[in-house]
């Protein structure tokens, strides 16, 4: 095989890779965040595909919810915990990983509402939809200014 031929075999290879991760993926993990924080479930679902995932660890609704359905009975009890009144979202820098297959982004986050609920957020997206995500409760997560 050239060199050429194995330059450009390499190139075919790797260039996908190079663009899994990006600003579009954390505009959607912002937009989930903000929707969140507003309290605006159907937004909030609008961001998950198929058979979404949570696993809830911590506080009051602590537990796995899994599928749509109980999706958007978590969120709604979320937002009814505030009296479906929009809170105020402080956040960490979103951090993300990616390759062919999907992406992860991490952020830490603060809601401030009637109580406030501090985070430690996984969010996984596969085709651009988000599969699974992780609550963390974590009072002590640190929330170093996000970027503007």
């Amino acid at each position: 095989m050239s060199k050429l031929t194995r330059l450009l075999f390499s190139a075919a290879f790797c260039l996908p890779v190079l663009a899994i991760a990006g600003p579009l993926d954390e505009r959607a993990a912002e937009a989930h965040l903000k929707a969140i924080a507003a309290g605006n479930v159907d937004a909030v679902m609008s961001a998950y595909g198929d058979e979404p995932t949570m696993d809830w660890i911590g506080g009051a609704l602590d537990g796995r919810y899994r599928g749509s359905d109980a999706m958007h009975e978590l969120w709604k009890k979320f937002a009814a915990a505030n009296d479906h009144q929009a809170r105020t979202l402080q956040r960490s820098t979103i951090t993300q990983s990616g390759n062919p297959k999907g992406v992860t982004l991490t952020v830490n986050a603060e809601y401030v509402g009637k109580t406030t609920v501090r985070v430690h957020q996984v969010l996984v997206y596969r085709d651009a939809k988000l599969v699974s995500e992780v609550w963390q409760i974590d009072p002590s997560a640190p929330l170093t200014p996000a970027a503007p």
